[in-house]
């Protein structure tokens, strides 16, 4: 793969994504560089950032930056409970977002990018940008990052759509309908080699959406890595898996321990090619 661009394919994870600044810089110091991005969840506003032309460093200080102020509870959710549209706001992530990402438009990129969403009443899969729908950039990030629960679905061309982890954290799926080279795909969502760890300081009942969440898109991305590696025809896939712990998501103040997590996992993964080359 020395030399070669490779198709990049992103997973979601709230602020272990920056793993996958670690990795493109990996990727870089290869000789690889990515000619396409499929990507879903944070890992879309992350992917979204470097194909408009943003650096990894400099995207990686952004997202330390505006991390933070992207989270914003909404104050009367607990009072409110089940009427509650969702935990946090909306706003102060869109413009989190709007600061990681200088394009508005997905014909502002300078890569192809293709993010999955997911129609909340269909529970169909959608792709926007590259080889799939548009719309404006940012309602598709947006979209693709809408956990329900924690933010509130967006209507993108008549459809109510939600987080694109929810038809797979990983999106291999998606990738599957565009990609045509040498695949690597970073993974840092939930999966069941991930440790355990301290409990959120959160109530009860959101730890246990988070849990119930957390195994199905576990269980999804290992039949879709099993597919993809059964299935004849697929691109070659280098699967990369940076460190993982529980309870991370918003985990902002820890961004550049994952960036390095994401480095140095990619590194390893791409030993054994530079080996062969």
């Amino acid at each position: 793969m020395n030399g070669r661009a490779v198709e990049l394919v992103l997973s979601g994870g709230g602020a272990k994504t920056a793993a996958h600044l670690g990795a493109v810089r990996a990727l870089s110091e290869a000789g690889l560089v990515p000619s396409r991005f499929v990507a879903t969840s944070m890992g879309a506003v992350i992917a979204a950032g470097l194909a408009a032309g943003v650096e990894h460093e400099a995207l990686l200080g952004r997202l330390s930056e505006v991390g933070p102020r992207g989270i914003a509870r909404a104050p009367m959710a607990v009072v409110a409970g089940l009427f509650a549209r969702s935990l946090l706001r909306p706003a102060p992530f869109r413009r989190a977002v709007e600061a990681l990402v200088p394009a508005r438009r997905f014909a502002e990129l300078g890569v192809p990018l293709t993010v999955s969403v997911v129609n909340l009443d269909t529970g169909e899969l959608l792709l926007f940008g590259a080889e799939g729908d548009d719309a404006p950039l940012v309602d598709v990030l947006c979209a693709s990052c809408a956990l329900p629960l924690y933010f509130p679905s967006l209507t993108l061309a008549g459809r109510r759509c939600g987080d694109g982890g929810l038809r797979g954290v990983l999106p291999l799926a998606a990738a599957a309908r565009v990609v045509t080279g040498p695949v690597v795909a970073v993974d840092v969502g939930p999966g069941f080699d991930t440790p355990p760890g301290a409990e959120a300081a959160v109530p009860p009942v959101v730890r246990a959406h988070d849990e119930a969440v957390g195994t199905l898109m576990a269980a999804h991305t290992a039949a879709q890595l099993a597919l993809w590696r059964a299935e004849p025809g697929r691109p070659p896939l280098t699967y990369v898996r940076p460190r993982v712990e529980r309870n991370a998501t918003f985990q902002v103040e820890r961004v550049r321990r994952y960036a390095e997590d994401g480095y140095q996992a990619t590194r390893a993964a791409l030993a054994p090619l530079a080996a062969r080359t």
